[in-house]
């Protein structure tokens, strides 16, 4: 039989094919899959306002009017519904029958010839099994149950230990101490930096609070002033009774002593390695605290006042772990009180002048680390009460912080040319992460079916190429963007965002100086973004609560699901190293581009945080960051860490 012209709708569009009765129904699917793309196990063939005839000989020698024909999954087997009618009443009865090889026996040429078949069915590959069997949270152990929810726990309050549960919460958002903890030989003169390790091994292998007796006996065994008791007057009762408790401490206190013990803990080398083993154990090589937290204060003193001006100006050097930002009654602004702490005038007494004179002294940094702690200065001693008060004042903190104000010439000079290509690399993002939103959401609104690129079909006009979708949408997008971020789209479509990193990351290594280069643990830009804060709740300065807040993201670092980018995307860090991104578990290297882009947009939209009020750990929402500024008795900001940016 000579093959039929028939008409295929799907989409909104009419193709015309040959339909070839003398071969299986299995041949007509393929046909309509090779211009349609719906494989043939989810295509659905209808013919709407036509009339099939049934061959007599197949259904007891009767023809059936059918108002409606499906094939159906099965090629073997055609479904069709015969409709009567009874007076007002009708009945639909669905017919099931058993087709042979060909169509010859069951069609009549006259009635399909040139009949229009609605195909239903959505495009695209079929759905693939995951590459490693589903495992459910209920056959999980606790580590594997912890890894897999990524969710941080919290420490139990052993009476009055809120500034310690804080302070460490606070440290966790440091990766790289986890990698410097971990080496083979702490060389450690205390036991805390160990105790601070198996405390954080703890806190990674359960989804329960983790109680830190040991690490609590440690601290006070290591720092006595932390065990000093409560004798409150309100405590007076249980003093008389024998009952005694600890008293409450300084968390900025407690910060700085579990610093200044990881003083001797080994340092990282440029690959983000320990250095504790092997000969580069040697005496003199850099430790961690030294690499990342340690900044380098350039002092000038100079005496202002007349008849001193041949005086020379003295200039000192000295290694801080901290800069602190003072609070007087006109500071409203983070900056503002750290430069007031910088610039100081103080008295003493002048070799030219052969008496006491006014000194100005002004101070900047000339090396940033890694990580820069800023101190809010909240807790000052009150001379007219003689007791140390809090002050409450609003003072509003950044998320983001440019700290070339605070460093030196030579140090700026250094510093500037990579810090704005840093600004041109975020400004970049953002604008590509725009356009791919935009064009997702374009995607979406279109329909499933087009999502994904129709082949080329021969239609009844002509020889049709049909666009892709998504290109046609993201050139479209990216139009409206009134030509921002046009070096992010390439005719009218974006690469992969991997290969974007790994031009960014080959710029900005061109603008890095070499000296801060060979600085491992260096600030390389002098950005820096917040990601840990401890606050002080209350009006009194030896009371209160404490509580730890960290960014999300940062617990993305010890995950085994962080899909990092290739080795050759990634970019060389704000301290030179890759500790911030451990290496990925095999299963990521297969992860396709797609996938790795759509991650790291998440990632990076993700602003949210985590509050830590001791054994309670809940989702804080970026926006209420504002609320940590203080003027109140609510909780104030009291110790900002801030991390140098990267393009990693």
């Amino acid at each position: 039989m000579a093959p039929i012209d028939i008409h295929i709708k799907h989409a909104g569009k009419t193709y015309d094919i040959k339909l070839d009765p003398d071969l299986p129904p299995a041949v007509f699917k393929d046909t309509i899959y090779s211009v349609t793309g719906i494989p043939p196990d989810r295509m659905k063939v209808m013919v709407k306002g036509g009339v099939l005839k049934v061959i007599a000989a197949l259904f007891r020698g009767k023809s059936f009017a059918l108002s409606g024909t499906s094939l159906a999954d099965s090629d073997r087997t055609l479904f069709f519904y015969r409709t009567t009618h009874l007076g007002r009443k009708s009945a639909r009865k669905r017919y099931a029958l058993p087709l042979d090889p060909s169509f010859n026996d069951f069609i009549d040429n006259e009635h399909v010839q040139g009949q229009t078949f609605m195909v239903i069915g959505a495009a695209g590959e079929l759905p693939k099994a995951p590459p490693k069997p589903v495992v459910f949270l209920e056959d999980m152990d606790d580590s594997e149950l912890a890894e897999a929810l990524a969710k941080p726990v919290g420490l139990t309050n052993l009476g009055n230990t809120c500034y310690m549960n804080a302070t460490v919460q606070a440290l966790r958002a440091v990766p790289e101490l986890q990698v410097a903890l971990d080496a083979p030989s702490l060389q450690s003169s205390t036991p805390l930096p160990a105790a601070l390790r198996d405390l954080y091994h703890s806190m990674s292998q359960t989804t329960d609070s983790v109680t830190p007796v040991r690490f609590l006996q440690v601290l006070r065994q290591v720092n006595p002033q932390f065990a000093e008791m409560d004798r409150s007057e309100k405590r007076a009762g249980d003093l008389m009774m024998g009952r005694q408790a600890y008293a409450q401490q300084d968390a900025e206190e407690c910060y700085g002593a579990i610093v200044n013990s990881l003083r001797n803990v080994p340092g990282l080398d440029e690959n983000g390695k320990t250095t504790a083993t092997g000969a580069e154990a040697a005496l003199g090589q850099s430790r961690f605290v030294q690499q990342y937290f340690m900044g380098e204060m350039r002092r000038e003193l100079k005496c202002k006042e007349e008849g001193a001006q041949d005086e020379a100006p003295t200039v000192s050097n000295e290694k801080v772990l901290k800069i602190e930002c003072n609070i007087s009654v006109k500071t409203n602004f983070m900056l503002s009180g750290i430069m007031s702490s910088l610039d100081t005038e103080l008295e003493k007494n002048s070799s030219s002048l052969g008496r006491q004179a006014i000194y100005e002294q002004k101070s900047r940094l000339s090396r940033l680390p890694t990580y820069l702690t800023v101190h809010m200065v909240r807790f000052a001693w009150r001379a007219d009460i003689s007791k140390k008060a809090k002050i409450m004042r609003q003072v509003k903190f950044p998320q983001e912080f440019d700290a070339l104000d605070i460093v030196t010439k030579d140090l700026q000079e250094k510093l500037l040319p990579a810090s704005r290509k840093m600004k041109d690399i975020e400004k970049d993002r953002r604008e590509r992460r725009k356009v791919r939103k935009r064009t997702k959401q374009n995607v979406a609104a279109a329909g499933p079916s087009s999502s994904a690129p129709a082949p080329a079909v021969a239609a009844s006009s002509g020889d049709v190429e049909m666009a892709d979708v998504s290109a046609t949408t993201a050139e479209g997008a990216a139009t409206s963007e009134e030509g921002k971020g046009k070096e992010a789209v390439h005719d009218g479509e974006l690469e992969d965002e991997s290969v974007y990193r790994k031009k960014e990351a080959e710029q900005l290594a061109q603008l890095i100086n070499e000296d801060i280069k060979k600085d491992i643990g260096a600030s390389t830009t002098g950005l820096y973004e917040l990601v840990a804060i401890v606050t002080h709740k209350g009006a009194a300065a030896d009371a209160g609560h404490y509580m730890g807040f960290v960014k999300k993201s940062v617990f993305n670092a010890y995950t085994k699901k962080k899909k990092a980018p290739t080795p050759a995307a990634a970019a060389p860090s704000s301290d030179n190293t890759d500790a911030e991104a451990p290496p990925a578990a095999p299963a990521e290297a297969s992860m396709s581009a797609a996938d790795l882009t759509a991650e790291l947009d998440a990632l990076e939209d993700d602003e949210d945080w985590y509050k830590f009020d001791d054994d309670k750990v809940s989702l804080f929402p970026q926006e209420k960051l504002a609320t940590l500024d203080g003027g109140g008795e609510d909780s104030s900001a009291y110790v900002l860490l801030y991390r140098s940016k990267n393009v990693a």
